[in-house]
Order: C-alpha cells, then sequence, then structure tokens
C-alpha cells in the first residue's frame, strides 16, 4: 500500500510538472531563475526536497550537478520526471543551474545521529569500501563528486539500491563498491551519512 501510495504521487507529481514545462516558454527564452524554479517542484523552495527519496540540490556540489543533468539529458541516468526537463536544456543551462544551486546553502533535514554501535559499523565499512577517498573526510564532497553528509537517508538507501541492482548505471564504479558492501552495512552508512 505504502509504495502504491508513492507511485501515484510521483505520477500526480510528474504530470503537474510536465504540466508546467508544457506551459512555460521556450527554454532559451528563460531565465536561469525561471528554469530552476521547475526544480523546486521537487527539491523545495527552501532545499528541502517534498519526498524523502528525492536528493537535497541546495549546497551540493557544482560539477556533480551539471554531471548528472547531463547524465539525465543523454539518458544515461534515468528518472521519468528528470528526463523531459531536461531534454530542452543546452549545456550553458545546466551549468548556471548547477552554478545557482552550489550556491545555496545545504538545508538541515533535522535526521539525528546514528548511534554509536550503527556509526562504529557505518565507518568500519567506509574504511573497507573507501568513500572519503572520494566524498572526502567529512564526506562533504569536490567538484563532481557530490556531497552525502546530511543527504536525506531515505534518498542515500534508494541511490545504494540502484547501484547495487543496476538501476543507476551512470557510475559502475559506484555498481561495483555497492555490490562488494553487505546491505547491512550500507544501510548503517546511509544512516550515518545522514545524521552527519
Amino acid at each position: 500500500m505504502k509504495l502504491m501510495v508513492r507511485t501515484l504521487s510521483r505520477i500526480i507529481l510528474g504530470g503537474i510538472i510536465l504540466g508546467v514545462i508544457s506551459n512555460a516558454a521556450p527554454a532559451v527564452a528563460q531565465s536561469t531563475a525561471e528554469k530552476v524554479e521547475v526544480c523546486a517542484a521537487c527539491h523545495g523552495q527552501n532545499g528541502k526536497p517534498v519526498d524523502k527519496t528525492i536528493p537535497i540540490i541546495w549546497g551540493q556540489q557544482a560539477g556533480y550537478i551539471y554531471i548528472q543533468l547531463r547524465d539525465f539529458k543523454r539518458g544515461d541516468r534515468k528518472n521519468e520526471i528528470m528526463q523531459p526537463i531536461v531534454s530542452s536544456f543546452e549545456k550553458e543551462d545546466m551549468l548556471a543551474i548547477a552554478e545557482y544551486f552550489a550556491q545555496k546553502p545545504w538545508p538541515n533535514l533535522g535526521q539525528p545521529r546514528s548511534a554509536k554501535d550503527v556509526a562504529q559499523r557505518a565507518l568500519s565499512a567506509e574504511r573497507s569500501v573507501g568513500c572519503t577517498s572520494c566524498h572526502l573526510d567529512q564526506f562533504q564532497g569536490a567538484g563532481t563528486t557530490p556531497r552525502l553528509a546530511g543527504q536525506s537517508q531515505e534518498y542515500l538507501a534508494k541511490t545504494i539500491a540502484d547501484f547495487r541492482t543496476r538501476a543507476r548505471g551512470n557510475n559502475p564504479g559506484m555498481t561495483d563498491l555497492m555490490r562488494a558492501t553487505s546491505p547491512d552495512d550500507l544501510a548503517a552508512l546511509a544512516e550515518y551519512l545522514g545524521g552527519l
């Protein structure tokens, strides 16, 4: 039932967004501010997404946002809502949107810190996987590597699952790492990172 409600809400939200897009002026005639207003329908007016499985993009690394927009446009990353939105974007649009969101403050979702045993398991898994070699010591990311600290636990868990099942295929290295790590360790990592 919960899955049915979530699916229905995504269909409705997707319809609203597509309605906004289809009624909007051509992409070349829109300013960056007008383009990012469409993003707020899902990613939140205040940077807090309307659904916990949608990522925070406020304060995210500009290079990472650009790469994801590019991958949605190319079809390398699949999403029935994102692909129609970015289909008309040019490279300059994507770079401007990425920079716009990167300059916003990272929102606090108010997620609690993980329990000590969960944190210990997560840090042990991190040492095995080597997350900080790309995401840096405080999981803040840099350049084209995303910030993970403070991201929604539900989004992190969904992303991990999507990499493991290859539903998300725009980063094969992440798929390999997620498949080599136990589900329990990955669940601990998602909880730990969300609470940072």
